[in-house]
């Protein structure tokens, strides 16, 4: 008997596949490989594909009822003759089913068993599948499987179409198939269309990730050039801090050079008059010391009437701040500055309307203006900076706020609760600045008024005789208040309830209860 076509190869274990099953994932692998796979392999376990990792799950009845896989057996080739080793089939035989080749054919129609039997041609790869010997059934070997259940949805044989599904709905499989190839063709064309959606969106991605790779590209040029650039900023930066760093220094050098020579000579200058003039006492004579004694002492005098700095004329106040704004260089932003101001708490000043005086439970404040020791402004902020408000009388003390204005002036703000005398004291690190300690006065709380302004009683009574005012004016036929031109009345708008002529003032008249009721008073234009 003639050897059928080579069994293909199992994708696991690349062995002859001799009973590929198929997996739910339309992965094939043979049966020993899924027995393999350990507990997972058990009925009812789900089991990862080697292949493409996808859990499916096992029926019941374990691997031996997983779907055997046909058309695996059948790949490695065209089908081959059913007589020959060798031979391609390209005929079948329709009376005993076998393939054969066209030299088998010819032999097939020559012998007198078979000289009778029809022999068609195979025209398709499907032809040439079902050229193959039948299947039989599993559970009737001898039995071709030439029915299919409908209700079971699996090939069967007459002999369980009698059996087992002799009450279910059976057909023969050329006519099943055109039913349900037609729904298996539907749902080819739909995963077929899907597909094309796919592909269409897998090269939108590719498309996308070559964007996303030019786009990165662009931008990483832009990020070389911008750093570029910005290196090239902060190095002319540093070299333009570095020149400015080298000329202040000789700036204070010869200062301090001029200085010093100033001093060595005023030095050697005193030092030879106290010379000679230490010489004359101990070695002139009386006369010589009287007929000396003027010049010398005109000499010695202007010496000592030579004004000179006790300090050095600059100090070492050189540093480097790095969160300073210096500006743009090149078109960028930089940072850092060569700071030479000392701050002189001596010359630092307070400045505001309120220095000395408050109002209880107000909110109230000054401000203080730093500069360095040359009495100019420092114009930048940073400093330590210490108030305390005490009360001299009291354990009182009010907590000020101090707020930076990064200019050089810091804004102090406090609310004291008690009236009466605090001491302040400002402290610049650590030294009191000018002006300070010194007294505040903080006045009882803002008395507003009671009583109304107006221009006199008896326009905002609307002519009341009983209606009073603070004033003392009063008018002739029993009016109790003030009127224009009449005695006590102080001849311009004022307050009713302490006679106070200016609007903005503070009522300094009694208890609201012994001033003028302001039902009996109305606001008249004045």
């Amino acid at each position: 008997m003639a050897a059928g076509p080579r069994c293909p190869l199992c994708p696991l274990c690349a062995e002859p596949c001799a009973e590929p099953r198929l997996l739910p994932c339309l992965h094939s692998l043979c049966a020993p490989c899924l027995r393999r796979l350990g507990p997972l392999g058990q009925p009812g376990r789900p089991v990862l594909c080697p292949l493409c990792d996808a859990e499916v799950a096992l029926p019941p009845g374990g691997v031996g009822q997983l779907v055997p896989d046909y058309l695996a057996l059948r790949r490695g080739g065209a089908a081959g003759c059913d007589l020959c080793a060798d031979g391609a089939a390209v005929r079948r035989c329709l009376t005993c089913g076998a393939a054969l080749c066209l030299f088998c054919c010819q032999a097939h129609r020559r012998q007198k068993k078979t000289a009778s039997h029809a022999v068609t041609e195979l025209v398709s790869s499907k032809d040439c599948n079902q050229a193959r010997k039948p299947l039989f059934c599993p559970s009737h070997p001898t039995e071709e499987l030439r029915l299919f259940c409908e209700q079971c949805d699996q090939p069967v044989c007459r002999d369980c179409v009698a059996d087992r599904h002799r009450q279910h709905t059976c057909d023969f499989t050329g006519n099943a198939i055109h039913r349900h190839g037609e729904a298996l063709q539907e749902l080819l064309r739909s995963t077929q269309q899907h597909m094309g959606t796919l592909e269409g969106v897998l090269s939108h991605i590719d498309d996308m990730v070559s964007a996303v790779r030019d786009r990165a590209e662009a931008v990483a040029a832009e990020i070389r050039q911008f750093a570029s650039g910005y290196v090239k900023a902060i190095e002319e930066h540093r070299d333009r801090l570095l020149k400015q760093l080298e000329d202040l220094k000789v700036q204070k050098e010869n200062l301090l050079h001029l200085q010093k020579a100033q001093m060595q000579q005023l030095l050697l200058d005193m030092r030879t008059g106290v010379e000679y003039t230490e010489h004359l006492l101990t070695s002139g004579s009386d006369l010589e010391i009287l007929i000396t004694k003027g010049v010398v002492a005109s000499r010695l005098a202007k010496l000592n009437s030579v004004a000179y700095n006790t300090r050095p004329s600059v100090d070492d106040g050189i540093r480097f701040s790095p969160q300073e704004r210096a500006g743009q260089c090149f078109g960028y932003e930089v940072f850092g500055a060569i700071i030479n101001k000392v701050v002189d708490p001596a010359r630092c000043t307070l400045h505001g309307e309120d220095v000395h005086s408050a109002r209880q439970n107000q909110l109230t404040g000054f401000t203080l203006l730093c500069s360095d020791t040359m009495g100019e402004r420092m114009g930048r902020g940073g400093e330590a900076v210490q108030v305390t408000i005490t009360h001299r009388d009291k354990d009182s003390v009010v907590k000020p706020t101090v707020c930076d204005n990064g200019d050089g002036t810091y804004h102090v703000s406090y609310s004291p609760e008690e009236p009466g005398l605090y001491a302040v004291c400002v402290y610049v690190k650590g030294q009191h600045v000018q002006g300070s300690p010194f007294t505040l006065v903080v006045k009882t709380k803002f008395r507003e008024h009671q009583g109304v302004f107006h221009c006199c009683t008896f326009c905002s009574s609307g002519g009341q005789k009983s209606a009073r005012c603070a004033c003392g004016g009063t008018m002739p036929g029993g009016y109790q208040g003030c009127g224009h031109g009449h005695k006590g009345h102080p001849g311009c708008p004022h307050w009713s309830c302490c006679g106070q002529v200016k609007e903005s003032s503070e009522c300094l008249g009694g208890p609201p209860g012994n001033t003028l009721q302001r039902s009996l008073l109305r606001t008249v234009a004045v």
